[in-house]
């Protein structure tokens, strides 16, 4: 079969099969040989690495993992794709692929059967509707992996890998870098799909800490008051927080004074270490 990634092919095959693109699975297949070769690059796969792949499309990233990986689960949600993906990754045995959505897959069990590779990579070109869904699933599921590759929505990407202060900073930004270092890797331009997106894309490698980036005596509790604290972003800290918790105002201002924060600061110039002493020090004070 000629390079999957190339335009010609990729409309041969489109036009064989009849395959009508899903908006609403946000479908846009790569068509660039040097974007797939960064994320290959940045993902640093080996034959002693199992990699899932999280929407394999027609195929096109999935071959070139197939040629770096020991194994590639590759989890395609869209029935339609899987005749073809029986015929684009027919000269590859080291691939399985998985008809099931992603957030309803059992990765442990997955991980657990596979159980003889050095590491578990995650790779995945993902809809921007539902990054963050996807993201979080795999995060808060603590699996023992090593590090996931995405290539999403810049806007996205930017909300991720945001520092306190700016407009994109908020809960999303909080959680990731709470489990990961964010490695960013490169823009994609929305030249290089098919079809082309509205927008450009970003690749960002998410290398899993070996523990949280701060201590919190409570994980759940925490991650509460993160999303309380960014539930009216608008007001202050004092405000919104009081409103979310539905506890007194009082209360609240002595206690982020406590831990030398300003009730009248926003949440979004909040660190993650002041998000985990304002958390820590709520928690005390609610048993």
């Amino acid at each position: 079969m000629d390079k999957l990634f190339t335009p010609s092919t990729v409309n041969k095959i489109i036009q064989e099969h009849d395959f009508k693109f899903s908006k609403s699975l946000g479908q846009n297949f790569l068509i660039d040989e040097h974007i797939i070769e960064k994320i290959l690059i940045s993902s640093d796969i080996t034959k002693s690495d199992l990699v899932i792949e999280i929407g394999p499309g027609i195929g096109t990233l999935t071959a070139a993992i197939a040629e770096k990986a020991g194994k590639v689960k590759a989890v395609e949600i869209d029935k339609k794709l899987i005749p073809i993906l029986k015929e684009t990754l027919e000269n590859f045995d080291n691939v399985d692929v998985i008809n099931e959505d992603i957030l309803k897959t059992d990765l442990k069990q997955i991980i657990d059967n596979e159980s003889k590779y050095a590491a578990i990579k995650i790779i995945g070109n993902l809809p921007y509707y539902i990054t963050t869904p996807i993201i979080m699933h795999i995060l808060e599921a603590k699996l023992p992996i090593k590090n996931i590759t995405i290539m999403t929505q810049k806007e996205v990407a930017d909300r991720m890998k945001a520092s306190p202060g700016g407009k994109e900073y908020g809960s999303l930004s909080v959680a990731v870098q709470y489990y990961c270092e964010i490695v960013p890797v490169a823009v994609v331009p929305k030249t290089v799909f098919i079809p082309k997106p509205n927008v450009d894309s970003f690749i960002l490698r998410l290398d899993i800490r070996e523990k949280p980036a701060v201590d919190v005596l409570d994980e759940g509790f925490f991650f509460k008051i993160v999303r309380a604290s960014f539930s009216q972003r608008r007001k202050t800290l004092l405000n919104s927080l009081s409103s979310a918790l539905k506890c007194s105002k009082d209360s609240l201002e002595e206690t982020l004074v406590n831990c030398d924060i300003e009730p009248k600061r926003r949440a979004e110039t909040l660190s993650l270490t002041e998000f985990a002493r304002l958390a820590n020090e709520l928690y005390k004070n609610s048993q």
